[in-house]
């Protein structure tokens, strides 16, 4: 099987002459079909620098990063714009919903934009919004949901193209316990019905619990890998509490 998501030899160094700061170092990674992978380490440990080049928000200082048989590189800003809109998916811990616009059109915006037949669109929105508990909100405006029905409504949004892969920063950041147990069980959801490729960067242990492996960053560098296998949940919330403490990590959200 191919991976989804190949990165070689990923450099980012922020500054010049004798002020760099080296956000990371020589990360090399992949993803594969329908693998919920997570991305856990310090505070200021590259996380987030390395979601944003990996997902082609950001450009990596030197290295190669390949989603779905597509060099990033050798793509023009035009094309990289249009592959991150139509080939990939985003979850935000603040939702980046636009509030003059119902759930359903927040939701189906991606396609709009691509110009999918109306009866497209609808068919769509109408079996992923049921999937997710959403179709009877499809006309409320942001402001009227919850903090879960919004950051659900940003997983179907990220869903509605049918992505090669979903890049989620912290989504249950902002999310209380039971919202986020909700959420991360849509996430499982969408993995297991819809093949979903999902890499998420969190600092809660519990999060990361729904995952099947888990990159720890430190310094920029892979610290080390570990994989869910056969162990049940609590077991690999427990074996993940253990590599956070090596790392100096936060210790969030007790099962």
């Amino acid at each position: 099987m191919e991976p989804v998501l190949k990165a070689k030899k990923i450099r980012k160094v922020y500054g010049s002459k004798g002020n760099i700061f080296p956000a990371l170092g020589s990360i090399s990674m992949e993803v594969y079909p329908g693998e919920f992978v997570g991305v856990m380490g310090p505070s200021g440990a590259g996380k987030s620098t390395l979601l944003n080049v990996l997902s082609s928000i950001d450009k990596p200082t030197s290295g190669e990063i390949e989603i779905g048989s597509r060099l990033l590189s050798k793509m023009t800003e035009k094309e990289v714009a249009l592959f991150r809109r139509n080939m990939l998916g985003f979850i935000f811990q603040d939702y980046n919903l636009l509030d003059m616009m119902t759930l359903k059109d927040n939701i189906v915006l991606p396609l709009v934009l691509n110009k999918v037949p109306i009866e497209e669109i609808n068919q769509k929105f109408k079996l992923l919004a049921k999937q997710f508990g959403l179709y009877d909100l499809r006309n409320k405006y942001p402001t009227e949901l919850s903090g879960g029905q919004r950051q659900r409504t940003a997983v179907c949004r990220s869903l509605i193209t049918e992505p090669e892969l979903i890049f989620a920063d912290e989504p249950t950041g902002a999310l209380d316990s039971k919202a986020a147990t909700n959420l991360l069980e849509s996430l499982t959801a969408a993995k297991e019905e819809r093949n979903a490729t999902i890499l998420m960067v969190t600092h809660d242990a519990f999060a990361a619990s729904y995952c099947e492996r888990i990159l720890f960053i430190k310094d920029g560098e892979i610290f080390t890998e570990i994989y869910r296998g056969k162990m049940n949940r609590k077991q690999f919330f427990n074996k993940i509490l253990e590599v956070l403490v090596m790392l100096g990590g936060d210790l969030d959200d007790p099962l």
